[in-house]
């Protein structure tokens, strides 16, 4: 039987039903199982195979408590008319590499293709105390802090899902504006959303001190029957479903007949909080050829100098960048990649976010630091560097891509090139989510709104403009609370009274 358990201890023995309702561990670890990998996924049919027919294949390993009829109803759910692709996450030849998109969900995001399924994930769950009276009218409360995409990606799959509410806290001037109007904008009876004085990371603190707070918690269930639960990709429901695009890229690649089956295949992977790139090791111990994950970051390079030194030190300055999303200078994700490559050492990790939390800053052991360099590479792209990608690629390849997927096309540049070795680039956005950044790297005009940037990018591109971010333009904004970091509790507290 698969359980789940905290990556700082292994007292909870809960199914991935109880885990993915929960969220976070009680001591503040995420979690995981020790059954990882135990579970093969066969690669040798999934070339021609339908994105919803590998999602099941993956999904099924990794969440093996769900039904088959269930998964499959979550799947066909989740990716469906709402994307723009049938393929899900089409691969493009672009240049020598290959570019996986994954935007063409309904807010141009990869967050989407988690997000589209989690809520379908938590409905299929069974309040904390099983299905008893006590707890019919049990509401679980999606608490979200995001850095850009996960919230307007989070609101979208949450809006007016029964049984559940949202909110969602963003770092205050920190996202575009199209960003922020996506969450600002956001319909549904269930979702509130505030604007934060501070960082992302500030936000992301808050959102963990919270989730442990007991006092709120017993108020939250005893005024207002409320559960608290995440949509980041701390929560375990959230992480396992971008594993499948890593297997749905090999599929492409064999279908393309650039390799064969059992080749290995690079990937390189803009992130923050190390959830996309995790997703990738996931999929490596699934049995996925993979030979290397190359973590791309921005001017915040927190993981950068952590995989080329083996300390991870959060005290530095924070950058805001024209890559929104990868503004983070805490990787939560990176503590269950430590758990797996420790060997499930939950006192060496418990030891090592102790030290986090109290000093800002942990040193891994040199064995362990070696053992992830095997597999895992990092580059990182600054702002001029960035604005060149844009560029680059467009004259090269006549494709447009955003600042965040720049990083990692960047990145891919500076390696050496193994011609045997096809390699993937995530592309994580749509470059209409950054219109004015993108026109001003290409040498469009870039004066005007954000939708005049649309505008402009679509007629000198030839690509067309996602309707969903177009039509953002006329929508009426909704929301524009801006709250203090310490005021973060007391509006959670009120929107869970309001339901």
């Amino acid at each position: 039987m698969t359980t789940f358990h905290s990556t700082r201890s292994t007292t909870d023995s809960l199914t991935s039903k109880e885990a993915i309702r929960l969220g976070l561990a009680d001591d503040g670890g995420l979690f995981v199982t020790d059954s990882l990998g135990e579970t093969k996924v066969d690669i040798a049919d999934l070339a021609g195979r339908s994105y919803q027919a590998i999602a099941y294949d993956v999904l099924h390993a990794l969440l093996p408590d769900f039904g088959e009829d269930e998964l499959k109803d979550c799947i066909a759910a989740a990716y469906g008319t709402q994307w723009s692709d049938e393929r899900i996450t089409p691969l493009k030849p672009v240049g020598d590499d290959y570019i996986l998109e994954l935007f063409n969900g309904p807010t141009s995001a990869f967050k989407d293709v988690a997000l589209q399924i989690l809520p379908r994930f938590m409905a299929r769950t069974a309040p904390a105390g099983g299905d008893g009276a006590d707890h019919a009218d049990e509401k679980i409360m999606i608490l979200t802090a995001t850095s850009g995409d996960t919230g307007k990606a989070a609101l979208a799959g949450f809006a007016d899902a029964p049984g559940t509410a949202i909110t969602v806290f963003y770092p205050q001037g920190k996202v575009s504006q199209v960003q922020e109007l996506q969450m600002t904008t956001q319909t549904g009876s269930n979702v509130n959303v505030a604007a934060v004085e501070g960082n992302f990371d500030d936000a992301q603190s808050a959102v963990k001190r919270i989730f442990g707070d007991r006092e709120l918690a017993g108020r939250l269930a005893a005024d207002s029957h409320v559960v608290l639960s995440s949509a980041n990709s701390i929560n375990v429901g959230r992480l396992v479903p971008q594993v499948v695009y890593y297997f749905s890229a090999y599929a492409q690649l064999l279908e393309q007949q650039v390799i064969n089956v059992g080749d290995e295949v690079e990937f390189v992977v803009p992130t923050g909080n190390f959830g996309d790139i995790l997703a990738g090791y996931y999929a490596k111990r699934l049995g996925l050829p993979v030979k290397h994950l190359v973590v791309a970051s921005d001017k915040n390079n927190v993981l950068f100098d952590f995989l080329t030194s083996g300390t991870y030190n959060r005290q530095r300055p924070f950058y805001q960048t024209i890559s929104p999303s990868m503004d983070i200078l805490v990787s939560s994700n990176l503590e269950r990649m430590l758990y797996y490559f420790a060997e499930g050492d939950t006192r060496l990790i418990s030891m090592l976010m102790n030290d986090l939390k109290n000093w800002g800053t942990y040193e891994v052991p040199e064995p362990l630091l070696a053992k992830v360099r095997q597999l895992f590479g990092c580059g990182w792209a600054n702002e001029d560097q960035v604005r060149e990608m844009i560029a680059d690629c467009w004259a090269k390849n006549r494709y447009v891509i955003d600042p965040h997927t720049a990083c990692a096309y960047f990145v891919a540049q500076q390696m050496p090139r193994d011609p045997l070795t096809p390699r993937v680039i995530l592309a994580t956005a749509s470059p209409y989510k950054f219109p004015r950044t993108v026109n001003e790297a290409l040498g469009f005009d870039a004066t005007g709104t954000d939708f005049d940037c649309m505008d402009v990018l679509a007629r000198e591109t030839g690509t067309v403009a996602p309707a969903a971010l177009r039509g953002l333009e006329h929508a009426d904004v909704r929301f524009d609370t801006v709250v203090p970091i310490d005021g973060m509790e007391d509006f959670v507290e009120s929107a869970a009274k309001a339901l």
